[in-house]
Formats: structure tokens, C-alpha cells, sequence
């Protein structure tokens, strides 16, 4: 017998039935930008982040229906396996949109995942595409919001286990789920969704980077698979062993679920990133990079470089020799030592910035081993706390120089322009695996402005 007051169940009738008139023209818009910046930022990972190649091999390896495209590789799969090896690319370079209430990078999976169905198994007009990615973001964000307690305490690593669920959102809305089949396909993604808070603690692991090709394609499975009629449990979300008891032995607010449900959307509060590093060393970055410009600071009469911000970015400076001398781009991505001695070098950070040869660049290297970084027990590990942080430079001769960042740019408080993204999307499509002409580029950047006029989503990923 189902209960028909359920969290679960509300939170499933929210995404079936949810009108795209009924979202705000703002919030659509908000969608279209997300779409734009994943899909650059993934184009860019084809020609950069060679973890992903076997991703893409694998999935080609195993044939099957020629259903949806492949990034950057003209070869059409099932599309579970095109949603897998896409979502390999979604955060390979730490560069795609971000959440920073909830700490997640929500449409990561999400858009990977939704572009598959909708060439798979369209027509699906653009603007159910906007508003499927508008309610997976929305359930994947307070899914997060409303958790009590920081699940790596446990030994999870929550991002990709919570945008799962938003991806599966996404699809079931896509392939028209109904109600009882939508909580079915959460349940049956509440089975297989997981992830160790263990790559961490290992900076040789790929798995860092290439994680959101597992809840991309688990999202499709789940819902195809609900759609045949394999039925879950009644409460995947608030049950006795469900998610929130399962991995938060049940410290969560359900109030947060529901609360101006449909009436306010959580990618209104996306952030864009204008480096392609953790959200956590982004005021860092901006911090070391001004203070060099405003007093025109010399390198080498640079004693020390202190970092204080919160406890939770002590993952971004510790292990301390690992995270001075990063040995891989996705862990050079997550070390402040490394991207503030970037920042200080050359006064940003870029895509440019993680290859081999930068990893090796002495100069940096020796800049990242005086960096330090100290949390004040006075500051939050969630909230605005998190990215919050201050730089201070030690000089040689005594004087010392400090800046504080509050909010960090590309934030809502601090929003990205149309014009920057575009750029963005522009500079990551020149890193393609084959770069795109001028022309196709073009194409890409109006098919996503306006999709709410296409008919057939799916043209957007088979021109990819």
C-alpha cells in the first residue's frame, strides 16, 4: 500500500506535474545558460582530459542500438552508454556550473543524462528539455539542502550520490513517467548510487574526475527500467532505509523538500566558474591574483602566502606534500597550493594551467610550497562560510599584505554575464577533440538561446 502524503511522492508529483508555463521566464532562461556552459565545458574535457578516453571506448566497445551521440566522436550508442561516457566529460575538468548552498554540481550528470533521451527517444521539444533540467536541478539541490549533516563524516562523497537523483528526475520527466513510476526509478537509483569519500585521500585516482558518468547512465537505466514496470519502494527518500536513513542515519529537515515547491527553483542560485578549479579555491585564486596587481608584488619577495577559511576546505590543503605538488590535473584542481602559486604566477587560472607541463613548472612548484593554510573554528563548514577566505602575503622586509573575499565570482551575488559565458563556451569548443569551425559554434550558441522553439531537442546533441 503506498502512502499518498509521502515526501517521495510529492517530490515525484512535483516533477511529473509541473507545467513549463509555470516556470518563471528567468528561471527557463537560467536552464538555457546551464545547458550552454556544461555542454562547452564537456567539448573542451574530448580534447583535454584523456581520462575520459576510456570511458568513451567502453562505450562504444559494447554496440548495441545506435541511439544517441557520443561527444565529439560522430558514433551513436544505446543511451544509458551515451549518457555513461558523457558523463565522464561533465566534471573531468572541474569546470561546469555549481551550486554553492548545496555544495553540488547538480546538472553535471543531469544534462548528459536528459541529452541521450531526448535523441533516443524523441521528438522532444526544447522546451520540455529546459524544463526537465530546471526540476532535476531543483530535486538534486534540496535533496542537499536538506541534509543535517555533512555525509563525508560517514565516508560518502555526496555529489555525485545526490545528483543521481536529479538526473533521474530529469529523464523520468523526459520519457513522461508517471507518478508511481518515477518513485520507482528513485528507488531504483537509491540502489545503485554511491560514491567513497576515499579519492580524497588517494591523488592517483581517476575517479574524481570521471564521476558523474556513473549516476548519468544509472538516471537512464533507472528510468527505462521503471518505465517496463519494475516497481521500488513506496519512500526511496524518507522511508526507514531510505536515503536520507541510509546516509544520514536520518538527520535531514523534510521541510526543506517541499517548501515553496514550485514556487522558487534552486538553479536560480547556480554559479558559473571562471576558473577551472574547485569552488572552494575560487576567492583564493581572485584574492592572490589582486593583491599581486594592487601592489605590485614581485615574486620573489614573497616569504609565505596564508590561507584561513573554513574547516572544510581543509581537504583542499591536506594531505599537505600531496596538495604542494600535485600529480594529477583533477588533484591540482582540488589543492590550493597549487592553484593559489598559479594565481600568484600568472594572475589566473586557466584550462592551460593543468597539463603535464604545468604540473612540472618549477616556478609554481616552489611559490605552492609556501603556501599554508589555517581553519578558523569560527566559521561554518556549510553556508556562506565555505567559500568565503582570506589570502595574506608575507613580504620580504616584514610588511605583510591581506585580502578578504566574501563571495566568489560567477556567484549569484557576483553573476556572470551572457557575454562571458559565451566566451567561455567559445574558448572550451576550440579544445575539442576535432575543434569545430566559427560557423558551427555559431549555430550551437543560437540553437541553445533558443530552444524553446526547437521541436526536436535531440538535434542539439547529434550536432555535438
Amino acid at each position: 500500500m503506498t502512502d499518498s502524503n509521502s515526501l517521495s511522492r510529492s517530490l515525484a508529483s512535483y516533477v511529473v506535474s509541473t507545467r513549463y508555463e509555470a516556470i518563471p521566464q528567468h528561471t527557463r532562461d537560467m536552464a538555457k545558460r546551464c545547458l550552454l556552459d556544461g555542454l562547452g565545458v564537456s567539448l573542451a574535457a574530448t580534447g583535454l582530459a584523456s581520462v575520459c578516453r576510456p570511458f568513451v571506448e567502453y562505450a562504444v566497445e559494447q554496440g548495441g542500438h545506435s541511439q544517441s551521440t557520443v561527444f565529439a566522436t560522430g558514433v551513436r550508442v544505446p543511451a544509458a552508454m551515451a549518457a555513461f561516457a558523457n558523463g565522464a566529460l561533465a566534471h573531468a575538468l572541474d569546470f561546469e556550473d555549481a551550486h554553492d548552498k548545496s555544495l553540488l554540481h547538480p546538472n553535471a550528470p543531469t544534462i548528459p543524462a536528459a541529452l541521450a533521451v531526448c535523441e533516443a527517444f524523441g521528438p522532444v521539444e526544447g522546451k520540455e528539455l529546459i524544463a526537465a533540467v530546471v526540476l532535476g536541478c531543483d530535486i538534486a539541490c534540496r535533496l542537499s539542502l536538506a541534509l543535517r549533516v555533512p555525509l563525508d563524516e560517514y565516508g560518502w562523497y555526496p555529489p555525485p550520490m545526490i545528483a543521481a537523483f536529479g538526473a533521474t528526475a530529469a529523464v523520468g520527466r523526459l520519457l513522461k513517467l508517471n507518478e508511481q513510476q518515477l518513485i520507482d526509478a528513485f528507488s531504483l537509483t537509491l540502489g545503485q548510487a554511491t560514491c567513497s569519500a576515499e579519492l580524497k585521500f588517494s591523488p592517483h585516482s581517476d575517479i574524481r574526475a570521471v564521476r558523474d558518468a556513473f549516476p548519468a547512465q544509472i538516471a537512464v537505466t533507472s528510468a527505462l527500467l521503471a518505465r517496463k514496470g519494475v516497481r521500488g519502494f513506496d519512500r526511496p527518500f524518507e522511508g526507514r532505509a531510505g536515503f536520507f536513513a541510509m546516509y544520514a542515519r536520518g538527520a535531514y529537515a523534510p521541510e526543506v523538500l517541499t517548501q515553496a515547491l514550485g514556487e522558487r527553483f534552486e538553479i536560480d542560485e547556480i554559479s558559473f566558474k571562471p576558473y577551472p578549479s574547485c569552488r572552494g579555491t575560487h576567492v583564493y585564486i581572485e584574492a592572490a591574483a589582486q593583491l599581486v596587481r594592487d601592489h605590485r608584488i614581485e615574486l620573489s619577495d614573497i616569504v609565505s602566502v596564508d590561507l584561513v577559511g573554513s574547516r572544510l576546505n581543509l581537504m583542499l590543503a591536506e594531505p599537505v606534500a600531496q596538495k604542494q605538488r600535485p600529480a594529477t590535473a583533477i588533484d591540482a584542481k582540488f589543492s590550493l597550493p597549487f592553484t593559489v602559486a598559479t594565481a600568484l604566477r600568472r594572475g589566473t587560472v586557466t584550462l592551460d594551467d593543468f597539463t603535464d607541463r604545468a604540473l612540472s613548472d618549477s616556478s609554481v612548484l616552489d611559490l605552492a610550497s609556501r603556501v599554508h593554510y589555517t581553519a578558523d573554528p569560527a566559521r561554518a563548514s556549510s553556508g556562506p562560510d565555505v567559500l568565503r577566505g582570506s589570502v595574506e602575503l608575507e613580504l620580504r622586509g616584514g610588511p605583510r599584505v591581506q585580502l578578504e573575499i566574501d563571495v566568489p565570482s560567477g556567484s549569484p551575488g557576483r553573476p556572470a554575464c551572457d557575454a562571458a559565458l559565451i566566451d567561455k563556451f567559445r574558448d572550451c569548443c576550440r579544445r575539442a577533440r576535432s575543434e569545430p569551425n566559427a560557423s558551427t559554434v555559431d549555430r550551437w550558441i543560437e540553437r541553445i538561446s533558443t530552444l524553446e522553439s526547437i521541436a526536436d531537442a535531440g538535434e542539439l546533441s547529434r550536432s555535438l
